[in-house]
């Protein structure tokens, strides 16, 4: 059974969590503050964590990177900060996905089985990958190759960091900022127009349909998952 650790500090939005996550055969166990979670997370790992980030004793970001020294714990942060300088924030803290307050009970859970799905089927380790093929395209990432349909795609250097960075993260949410930063600098980190350039032109020469695309996805806001 997945075990859940609820992190908030709302009596109600704990049991009502609590109910629909035990009704749905997951094991939920709450704790209302940053300290009380990190010590359950050590002392019984859970499978996942559904984290508030406004917390009485602590921000949560300082919980997630708590959590990310000691595990790859899926976290989806449920949260009532909306900025976009918040939830990248959350994300490159080490977050998986981040839903905001109020929410749809249905999309939370959606959100957390993907998350979950995504730890228990994840590729190798990134110093173990090699070769990643997807129904598309096939990428050699020690030989730094593109091919679809048998045939070699040339990509521009920034093209290929962009894919690599994805790739070797997949099927977690790399933030904006993270792209940016590690792709063109400490100084574009809010650049998000580049972004959008180079991954339209990284879909048009990988995808099927560059408009409808299955393995470069956009999070509205947030930044972009590679998906094989």
């Amino acid at each position: 059974m997945t075990r859940v650790l609820i992190v908030e500090d709302d009596p109600q939005l704990v049991r009502a969590l609590t109910i629909n996550l035990r009704a749905r055969k997951y094991e939920a166990e709450a704790a209302s503050d940053g300290t009380a979670a990190l010590q359950l997370a050590a002392a019984t790992p859970p499978d996942a964590v559904l984290l508030d980030l406004g917390l009485p004793d602590m921000d949560g970001l300082d919980v997630i990177r708590d959590l990310r020294l000691r595990s790859g714990v899926p976290i989806v942060v449920v949260s009532a900060r909306s900025t976009s300088d918040e939830k990248i924030a959350a994300l490159d803290a080490g977050a998986d996905d981040y839903v905001t307050k109020p929410f749809s009970m249905d999309e939370l859970l959606a959100r957390l089985r993907a998350a979950v799905r995504r730890t228990e089927t994840a590729a190798p380790a990134a110093d173990d990958m090699r070769i990643v093929t997807t129904q598309g395209f096939t990428v050699d990432l020690v030989a730094k190759r593109v091919t679809r349909d048998g045939r070699d795609v040339r990509l521009t250097p920034t093209e290929w960091q962009l894919l690599e960075l994805l790739i070797r993260n997949p099927g977690r949410l790399v933030s904006q900022k993270q792209l940016l930063q590690e792709v063109w600098g400490s100084s574009y980190g809010t650049q998000a127009n580049y972004l959008r350039v180079y991954m339209a032109q990284l879909r048009r020469k990988l995808e099927a349909d560059p408009t409808h695309p299955r393995h470069l996805i956009t999070e509205p806001g947030m930044g972009y998952r590679f998906v094989a």
